[in-house]
């Protein structure tokens, strides 16, 4: 017997994809294709591991745990976990990936559509939709999956078919030697595994909602409902991908994101084309604003135990990303790379972790793991920063895979061996509750 409705596992799915799918996947896959060129192909594999296989992972190792961040990192403990959550909120939340949403809308859509409105008024009316939209908890996913993403999907297809009809220019050859590495550390940019493991609460409480009160049926709702976000991510950044590697002989790799976007709409598809645009950003920002929102309202109304209530946190979110947007695209990605390539790994490493939760006797795997990765993943925030690491760094050049941004592995695995290592001989105490 059936037990579940497609339509409900459709609209969680395009809610999903809607959430995941903000500015950053709209603006840096096509200059990801216009810097990598012919190797736009190896470029999405890349891009599409750390942009959609991670957040898909993300979803499954958060439902295996029913959407409770404290379950997925309260495994090393729960001060770790509010730590961590708070980090990663902060991150896809008011500090850079909100505000990046309406500074995306205003400079890709509003912007060239109406050229006599400030960027100050479009962000308040940006928020003041994202309220609307958010304002209610329980019909965040209902408001996505079945009136935003099916708009925003269409916009986006149009553009697409268009740039694989009519290609604007030929693609050539690029002085990028590794473009799979170079798009797997780009796609950190989509704050996506971040926000995964955020998300993955709001659709445990939306199914909930629904009358899916068994955990195992929460739990492969949501897995589907993730592979449904992860094929449509992939057919979009591939298709955005190979829209900037046919402008490869056309612009120089110095040209803005956003402008680039732009130009290329405007080369398939004239000034309409430009409209058609600014009508897919600002869905697509306006989609995950709403969902980053939520996901902190929910966030923190939950660790509080209501004593910050939901309405009030996404109130505050709307308020402060209002004031954060107004530096603008390029600013806030400058901004973002040294706490993402510090942040990221570590989530990539509890996501593994949690996957395989089963096969890890000892939870202080975990904290011994974390530590590892983290010890390396701090210098590369470093490094992005542009802080000079000195005669350090060149003793950080040594690690196997530095230069390629995966130096973070090696201090993993060695921190995950010297983890089975205390245990196995007993130098590290079991916890009682195990």
């Amino acid at each position: 017997m059936k037990w579940y409705k497609t339509k409900d596992l459709i609209t969680v799915g395009f809610a999903l994809f809607a959430m995941f799918f903000g500015a950053g996947n709209m603006i840096i896959p096509p200059y990801i294709g216009l810097q990598v060129g012919d190797g736009w192909n190896s470029a999405v594999l890349g891009f599409g591991l750390s942009g959609i296989g991670l957040p898909l992972l993300g979803i499954i190792a958060m439902a295996k745990n029913k959407g409770s961040l404290e379950l997925f990192a309260g495994k090393i403990s729960r001060g770790f976990s509010v730590l961590l959550g708070t980090l990663v909120i902060l991150c896809i939340g008011p500090m850079l990936a909100i505000p990046r949403t309406a500074a995306t809308t205003y400079e890709v859509g509003v912007k060239h559509i109406f050229p006599g409105i400030s960027p100050i008024i479009s962000s308040i009316i940006f928020f003041l939709l994202t309220l609307y939209f958010s304002i209610s908890k329980s019909k965040v996913i209902d408001i996505l999956g079945n009136i935003l993403t099916p708009i925003l999907l269409l916009m986006l297809g149009v553009i697409i078919i268009q740039g694989i009809w009519h290609p604007i220019g030929e693609i050539v050859v690029t002085e990028v030697r590794e473009p799979f590495g170079k798009s797997f550390i780009e796609g950190y940019q989509t704050m996506d595994a971040l926000a995964s493991i955020v998300f993955a609460g709001i659709i445990i409480n939306s199914l909930k909602s629904k009358g899916y009160t068994k955990s195992d049926h929460q739990i492969k709702l949501a897995i589907f409902a993730g592979i449904i976000a992860a094929v449509g991510l992939f057919l979009v950044y591939g298709g955005l991908m190979y829209l900037g590697a046919t402008a490869s002989s056309l612009y120089p790799n110095s040209i803005d994101r956003a402008v680039l976007l732009i130009d290329i709409t405007d080369s398939l598809m004239g000034p309409i084309g430009k409209i058609s645009l600014g009508i897919a950003v600002a869905l697509a920002c306006l989609t995950t604003a709403v969902g980053l929102t939520a996901a902190t309202g929910n966030f923190f109304s939950e660790i509080t135990r209501d004593k910050l209530q939901y309405k009030a946190v996404v109130v505050t979110t709307a308020i402060s990303s209002m004031f954060i947007s107004n530096i603008g695209v390029e600013g806030i990605i400058s901004l973002s790379e040294p706490i993402l390539v510090t942040l990221y790994p570590v989530v990539i490493v509890m996501i593994t972790l949690n996957l395989f939760d089963s096969f890890i006797k000892n939870k202080s795997i975990y904290l011994t793991t974390v530590v590892g990765t983290f010890s390396v993943s701090l210098f590369y925030g470093l490094q992005a920063a542009e802080i000079d690491l000195g005669y350090l760094g060149k003793i950080l050049s040594h690690i196997p895979l530095w230069e390629n941004g995966f130096g973070w592995l090696i201090t993993a695995a060695i921190g995950y061996l010297i983890g089975e290592i205390l245990f196995n001989t007993k130098l590290w105490p079991q916890p009682e509750n195990q």
